[in-house]
């Protein structure tokens, strides 16, 4: 029942994911019509429902251009879990956020200012800009795309097969 169901607008442009329960939420309620059934079916003592993996919406909804909100995880993956200081890959547990220009110093946390960092090189950064700790910075930091939900949409599909004809694999 918590399977992933790609969800697209009425265009077929992929907007979203969601869990089997959502989707045929939504084909009951005449909001959105399965593209793919998978061979899973849900049962209830009157009716049985095929588990979609693609819904289409029936109404074309406009998505507005907005910049995303930071969050720790999407620092990451836009730094690649690579510091930014040393170009040390490392696990997701052993990785910190670093401020460029300190948080004393008035340094805000937005995208610009955030970059993934080991904890060795934010050690030894401390306080003080890079330029001051003799560090140099490997990637310019800058805020994601309104595509890089696309992104990470056609990421999970890689191993999906239902999903694959819908982001333009096949």
């Amino acid at each position: 029942m918590y399977s992933q169901v790609l969800v697209l607008n009425a265009s077929y442009e992929p907007i979203h994911i969601c869990d089997a329960r959502r989707a045929i939420i939504l084909i009951v309620k005449g909001a959105a019509s399965s593209e793919q059934d998978t061979p899973h079916v849900l049962r209830s003592p009157s009716v049985v429902f095929p588990v979609p993996a693609v819904i289409r919406l029936v109404r074309y909804i406009q998505i507005p251009y907005r910049k995303r909100a930071y969050s720790k995880g999407h620092i990451f993956l836009r730094d690649s879990h690579t510091c930014q200081y040393c170009g040390k890959m490392d696990v997701h547990n052993k990785l910190t956020l670093d401020h460029i220009l300190p948080q004393s110093r008035g340094g805000k946390s937005v995208w610009e200012n955030l970059v993934t960092c080991c904890r060795r090189c934010n050690t030894k950064k401390s306080d003080r800009t890079p330029k001051e700790a003799n560090m140099a910075l490997i990637n310019k930091p800058r805020p994601l795309s309104s595509y890089f939900y696309l992104h990470l949409v056609r990421i999970k599909a890689r191993d999906n097969h239902y999903w694959r004809k819908y982001l333009y694999y096949e």
